[in-house]
């Protein structure tokens, strides 16, 4: 294979179009640029999750979800392109969630993001998974219902891994507690300060 990226800047861009995969330049603000950009964006922020000390086995499933998530870019980026992701990377996911959540405590309540340097990485990447996810719907039909799948359990399985790291880093989960908002006493209304 030749050098794909021998020009680092072409300022095509500067009038705020962009190229795709086919040649076809687009706006920016192309719902399919959005999509493409959010699993970019997602991949990188996995990329700083793996910067961290990790498991090994969690580390090379990070990886691996790293491919993926440039095969659905490339997917998204390339109209007409034929699917790069195969329905068993969905269910490798699947597997993982299974695998590790079997090892965890059942949750009767949400948990606040956080806890440690590794969760809350993950906690990130979670909600950047979510968005790229509303970001491909968007997208519309630019985007596979096999891709959506693979982000959707991959929010899934982030949120289980983050719990697994919590533990490993020693944390504890910190539950919600709903509580409702007391009334003021009366006659105190409009008396704070604003």
């Amino acid at each position: 294979m030749g050098y794909r990226l021998s020009k680092i800047y072409t300022r095509t861009g500067d009038d705020g179009t962009t190229g795709l995969g086919n040649g076809e330049r687009v706006p920016k603000t192309d719902p399919r640029v959005g999509a493409y950009g959010a699993i970019d964006e997602l991949s990188s922020v996995l990329g700083w999750v793996r910067s961290h000390s990790l498991p090994t086995e969690i580390d090379l499933l990070l990886m691996n979800v790293q491919h993926a998530l440039f095969d659905i870019g490339a997917e998204i980026a390339t109209p007409g392109l034929p699917p790069l992701l195969a329905p068993e990377a969905t269910r490798a996911l699947e597997a993982a969630i299974d695998r590790h959540n079997a090892t965890l405590p059942p949750l009767a309540e949400f948990i606040l993001p956080g806890g440690g340097p590794s969760a809350s990485a993950l906690h990130i990447a979670r909600t950047v998974c979510r968005r790229a996810e509303r970001e491909t719907c968007t997208a519309g039909e630019a985007v596979t219902a096999e891709n959506r799948r693979y982000l959707n359990r991959l929010s899934d399985l982030l949120f289980v891994l983050a719990r697994v790291l919590l533990r490993e880093e020693g944390g504890r989960e910190e539950l919600w507690h709903h509580k409702r908002q007391k009334k003021p006493p009366e006659g105190t209304a409009g008396t704070g300060p604003g």
